[in-house]
């Protein structure tokens, strides 16, 4: 009799670690990381978005995206104080010469000009060399408190760069900064690259759009909406009356800023 409730409790606990392991792994994703440990914006949510002048944190926005370098960590403790949300950008596509790590780029990494001055694209294919790079940046971001990351210049291979780049390797690269996120406990944004977005759409937390009201592509954000996903949107050239009824109907994070970025916003 002894024997026979030995084999009985050992085939429960057999049948209970099998019922139980895929509600473990249920919140796994591609990047290694666990949604249930980061913060998740769902759609809607308002935002501020300041990357220029004297930061303002009184703006009634319950999330706010900031320059990682140019904010010190009593600057996000100040913003958590009020209840917000913050957002660290970070530039993980192009090289910046302005930024304090400049010189570790080696020069071979650097590319074309991408319009903004002292900017050159870099080589994404390199990622021997540009994944310790984005690990330190992102770990700063993870110092000073920040809830989550928007890297920018996400979509070099679709632009002249200098560099053979292919969609593949852009997937791979924007993969790599997602998991590096996801490995710190941090959410992380997928900036523009919209083609990009079906294969992606696990890989990230929430989308950041510029001008998909001006370029009529706001449609194509939506599978981040229907997946509980924030996408937050800035138009810079229409009014509001002109792409605010869409972006609510879409579920989008929409408002007008100026292209400097400073403080001022025009939300839907």
């Amino acid at each position: 009799m002894r024997r026979f409730l030995a084999l009985l409790t050992v085939l429960l606990l057999a049948l209970t670690a099998c019922t139980s392991a895929p509600d473990d792994d249920r919140s796994d994703d591609r990047s290694g990381g666990r949604s249930g440990d980061r913060w998740q914006p769902a759609p809607g949510l308002a935002w501020q978005w300041q990357l220029s002048g004297r930061l303002d944190p009184a703006v009634d926005a319950p999330v706010y995206d900031i320059d990682g370098f140019d904010h010190p960590a009593s600057a996000v403790a100040d913003l958590h104080r009020r209840g917000r949300k913050v957002i660290c950008y970070l530039s993980t596509g192009a090289w910046e010469e302005f930024r304090p790590d400049a010189e570790k780029f080696p020069a071979s990494l650097l590319g074309r000009s991408n319009g903004w001055p002292g900017e050159r694209w870099l080589d994404i294919r390199r990622t021997d060399l540009l994944e310790p790079l984005m690990a330190a940046r992102i770990d700063m971001c993870r110092a000073k408190g920040f809830d989550a990351v928007e890297p920018d210049n996400m979509d070099g291979y679709a632009n002249r760069t200098g560099f053979p780049l292919t969609a593949a390797d852009q997937l791979r690269y924007n993969r790599l900064i997602a998991r590096l996120a996801h490995d710190r406990g941090l959410a992380v944004g997928l900036k523009n690259d919209l083609d990009q977005i079906p294969a992606l759409l696990l890989d990230f937390d929430f989308a950041v759009n510029e001008q998909c009201a001006e370029y009529a592509e706001c449609e194509r954000l939506t599978p981040f909406v229907r997946a509980g996903k924030a996408v937050f949107h800035v138009e810079y050239e229409l009014e509001t009356g002109e792409f605010c009824p869409e972006a609510r109907r879409l579920s989008l994070s929409s408002m007008l800023k100026k292209y400097e970025l400073g403080a001022w916003r025009r939300p839907c």
